[in-house]
């Protein structure tokens, strides 16, 4: 089986994510897409508007709950931290043999990939499936063999804007699942202090 897998800190998860991966999963690209909740972004500073891990894990199992082919995952929760991709997936293959991997970024996280690390090792054992993102042209002349961009539907969503809007009471129920949205009501979560 292929797995998609598909990392990021999802603070919050939201429509632009799961469309994305139920948009892999119906094309055939992946039979089965996780995401990887990730306890920390080695790339990103740490930010206090970041929810405690078991919280976005939550609200990630919430928001995929109708969707088979979508998993949720706390599989680096257990790994040593930082977490870094190639780390992962390593685990990974050890984990599940039986299963083929695929690394799934945005075009944005393509152009820092020489910062990861050992992106070699990564480009070695896994195929690699690119997402548009808005600003970020990716050079398909220049992609080394197992890596695709796929020209998915662009999502122009942010957990960052969404963060921004709760914060400062602006709506944002249309950016992302209706429960999801109620379990961050419900628990005030993002608002400042």
């Amino acid at each position: 089986m292929t797995i998609g897998i598909y990392g990021g800190s999802f603070n919050p998860i939201h429509k632009g994510h799961t469309e994305l991966a139920k948009y892999l999963c119906t094309n055939g690209f992946v039979d089965e897409l996780w995401f990887m909740v990730s306890p920390c972004n080695p790339l990103k500073t740490s930010s206090t508007e970041l929810l405690d891990e078991n919280i976005r894990l939550h609200l990630a199992q919430i928001a995929t709950a109708k969707h088979p082919q979508l998993k949720v995952s706390d599989f680096e929760f257990r790994l040593p931290r930082p977490s870094y991709t190639v780390d992962t997936l390593s685990a990974l293959r050890t984990a599940f043999p039986e299963h083929e991997f695929i690394l799934i970024i945005g075009a944005d996280n393509w152009q820092v990939f020489d910062r990861w690390k050992d992106p070699q090792e990564i480009l070695s054992h896994h195929r690699i499936i690119i997402y548009p993102r808005p600003g970020y042209d990716v050079d398909l002349a220049t992609l080394p063999q197992g890596v695709t961009m796929v020209n998915t539907p662009l999502f122009p969503i942010s957990s960052t804007e969404i963060r921004q809007r709760i914060a400062t009471g602006l709506d944002y129920t249309n950016f992302i699942d209706t429960a999801v949205a109620e379990e961050i009501k419900q628990n005030q979560y993002y608002l400042k202090p």
